[in-house]
């Protein structure tokens, strides 16, 4: 069972994120994304880089985390197939991704993701885990 559900938002995508740790939660918030962007399946961890993001509360920190997902795609056409944070506190986020370049020969994009919003963002700490709903503009 895939640890997100997808859900519609008028000509946007949602996500419902689940983990077991806060850090659970932003690393499955990050595989969602790609796994939606591309079959995560043909993907290969070739390079790790490091990603260090700030916020003022949880919601910007999953929101800057996610930015910085979609610009190692958008940006630098480079795709992710493992994600391991490596410390988190409620202002600050440190993470290693694995992954490799965007091959259009071996790799296929499913679906585009243009940006992350703030629209009805939310981080929660539950009985059984943790949980995001997070919008993004497709």
């Amino acid at each position: 069972m895939k640890p997100y559900n997808t859900f519609d938002h008028t000509a946007d995508l949602g996500l419902a994120i689940r983990g077991a740790s806060e850090e659970d939660l932003f690393a499955n918030a990050a595989f969602a994304v790609l796994d939606i962007i591309t079959d995560l399946g043909r993907v290969e961890p070739r390079e790790t880089r490091r990603v260090l993001v700030e916020g003022d509360s949880r919601e910007d920190l999953l929101i800057n985390f996610l930015r910085e997902i979609l610009y190692l795609y958008n940006g630098q056409r480079w795709l992710l197939k493992e994600i391991r944070v490596i410390k988190i506190d409620e202002k600050s986020l440190e993470a290693e991704v694995s992954g490799e370049p965007f091959d259009e020969h071996k790799h296929e994009i499913c679906k585009e993701i243009k940006a992350v919003t703030y629209h009805q963002a939310e981080v929660r700490k539950t009985p059984e885990g943790w949980t995001a709903r997070v919008i993004f503009d497709v």
